[in-house]
């Protein structure tokens, strides 16, 4: 725009010189009056045309500093959208990568939760367990228990012992463990010297695992109840029944060796 403007600039001004260089040409051709009007004519003319030239100029340059202004403005608004939408961009890629770690977060989270309850199901599962050459299942409270108990009859003391198995035997009716429990608790009660519930709980483990591995142990256990409480005579019987029931144990040959001295 600024170019066209000085164009036509030029094109004017040349324009005009040519008019003044043909009106002094001619000049000498008219005389003097013609001459002055001749050129006065030509210097309003030329005046003319650079007041034209002038405010056609003026406007030109005014429309070019409108036009680069409003360009200038056109530019700042794109590059203030250009900025606006930079931000947003990172704004959104800011959260896009919080979700990312939120949702990281989360997933740990939740396996660290799965593996912890799958832990804590475990420690709830029962496990296989050997008690007295006895395969069973058992709860791991269960076996804490049964273990705990043993434990304080292994330490010696016994009324503390008996008061774990009686627990035990109450709180794990149905226990692959029942009867060891039931065989240690009459050798606790025994050690106190409480031959009567010694010899009951004695007799229960006989009658309800009869093919346990204790079972000739605790027939023996049971004769020296009696015996404790003097009833020779059903101490007699039930070593009679050690013998010819468990033949070839050892507990069946130390009863045969008391029934010897029975005669």
């Amino acid at each position: 725009m600024a170019f066209s403007v000085l164009k036509y600039a030029r094109n004017a001004t040349a324009s005009a010189l040519l008019l003044l260089t043909l009106g002094t040409a001619f000049a000498g051709l008219f005389d003097d009056e013609e001459a002055r009007r001749a050129i006065l004519d030509l210097r309003q003319r030329i005046d003319t045309l650079r007041q034209e030239s002038e405010q056609k100029l003026a406007e030109e340059s005014r429309r070019a500093t409108e036009e680069a202004a409003q360009l200038r403005r056109s530019l700042a608004d794109l590059q203030n959208q250009l900025e606006a939408s930079r931000a947003e961009i990172a704004k959104l890629r800011g959260q896009d990568e919080q979700m990312a770690r939120d949702l990281s977060e989360i997933q740990r989270k939740q396996k660290d939760a799965g593996q912890t309850l799958e832990d804590r199901l475990r420690k709830l599962e029962p496990t296989r367990v050997t008690a007295d050459g006895r395969e069973f299942l058992a709860e791991p409270a269960e076996k804490r228990d049964f273990e705990a108990a043993l434990a304080i009859f292994r330490k010696g003391e016994f009324s503390a012992a008996q008061a774990a198995f009686v627990d035990f035997v109450n709180r794990y009716g149905q226990s692959g463990y029942r009867p060891s429990a039931l065989f240690w608790l009459g050798n606790a009660q025994y050690a106190t010297k409480d031959y009567k519930e010694a010899q009951a709980n004695f007799r229960m483990l006989v009658q309800q695992a009869p093919d346990h591995i204790r079972v000739p142990e605790a027939l023996l256990a049971i004769a020296n109840c009696q015996l404790e409480m003097k009833d020779t005579k059903a101490a007699r019987k039930t070593l009679e029944e050690l013998v010819s029931g468990h033949p070839g144990t050892e507990a069946a040959a130390a009863g045969k060796d008391r029934l010897a001295r029975f005669k």
